[in-house]
């Protein structure tokens, strides 16, 4: 099917997400056709949602919610859908690969007709919020280190109201098309900026071909990619705790960011310090090498974990889980 027109985004951006079993969708026919370049609705949160304190606050260095509409979209724009999880949702591939040799592997196995490997993280995700976690979806879950948005998007097709930070601008825009394709425009906010443990600037270093790997540290976002190009870029920080009202509750905070999560949860310590039972779920990444990478370990983020009251954690592969138990 030919990509919509431009005003198609703008014409159903305010349309209320419909319950179908979506296909494998492909708005690129010939991968090598142009088609028209077209843009994504606005991610601020609706007026009538209580989340849209937190996307309206003046936040330090007028950090406002990035803009879809203000943006040019990644193109050409491939998208597909992660199946075998409760509540299926749409993503975007924005990174083909080099055409036509080498295709991007995810690009590759959607031409073959398979399917793709659903994150372990999307599957965690929908579990946790439709069991103890969630309970109902009148609470907000935090995503530090969207990437692309498989956190994001499996908790707001099941109705809840997301705040993701991502700092890397390609995966922003990847991010955009996935909130118009699961309609989720007033469920999802994004903020363009790397969560710390102080408001400024910081160095980032992207790694071409695998942004996800992207780091704060040089030494963590080559760690994996020695061979790939590493460009080094300047993003705004933030801490969790300036930008998530007191009054909100947070059901749930997940933070993958490449060795980084030290800081982050030193910037969310008035967050995490709510008492038992309002303190939200935690899942964090915990890889040694990529932590010492930023000078920190993870027996320094336990014994902080600990002192704020975090007395239960538990290993899933290379994340924890923690809570208040």
């Amino acid at each position: 099917m030919p990509a919509p027109p431009a005003a198609a985004w703008r014409r159903h951006a305010a349309a209320a997400a419909t319950s179908t079993t979506p296909r494998t969708l492909l708005l690129l026919l010939p991968i090598l056709l142009l088609f028209v370049l077209y843009r994504a609705p606005d991610l601020t949160f609706s007026a009538t949602s209580t989340a849209a304190t937190a996307s309206s606050r003046h936040l330090p260095g007028q950090l406002r919610p990035f803009d879809c509409y203000s943006s040019p979209q990644a193109s050409p724009v491939f998208a597909s859908l992660v199946e075998g999880v409760p509540h299926p949702f749409f993503y975007s591939l924005a990174d083909m690969g080099a055409l036509p040799d080498r295709p991007h592997k995810n690009i590759a196995r959607l031409l073959k007709g398979k399917r793709f490997r659903k994150p372990d993280i999307s599957e965690t995700i929908q579990e946790l919020l439709g069991g103890k976690v969630g309970g109902s979806s009148s609470g907000l879950v935090v995503d530090v280190g969207a990437n692309v948005g498989m956190a994001a998007f499996a908790a707001a097709v099941m109705g809840f109201r997301v705040v993701a930070f991502e700092p890397v601008f390609e995966n922003l825009q990847r991010i955009c098309d996935g909130v118009y394709l699961n309609r989720v425009q007033d469920r999802v906010a994004v903020y363009h900026a790397a969560a710390s443990d102080r408001v400024g600037n910081i160095t980032m270093h992207k790694v071409i071909g695998r942004l996800d790997n992207s780091a704060i540290s040089a030494t963590g976002a080559k760690l994996a990619f020695k061979s790939n190009e590493e460009i080094a870029v300047e993003v705004a920080t933030i801490p969790l705790d300036e930008v998530i009202p007191d009054a909100e509750r947070v059901l749930m905070i997940k933070v993958d960011v490449q060795g980084w999560e030290y800081h982050v949860l030193r910037g969310a310590s008035k967050l995490l310090s709510r008492r038992k039972g309002e303190a939200p779920y935690l899942i964090y990444e915990e890889d040694e090498r990529l932590l010492q990478a930023s000078n920190s370990t993870a027996q320094e983020i336990r014994t902080f974990l600990t002192s704020v009251g975090y007395n239960h954690c538990t290993s899933r592969g290379t994340d924890a889980h923690c809570t208040k138990e």
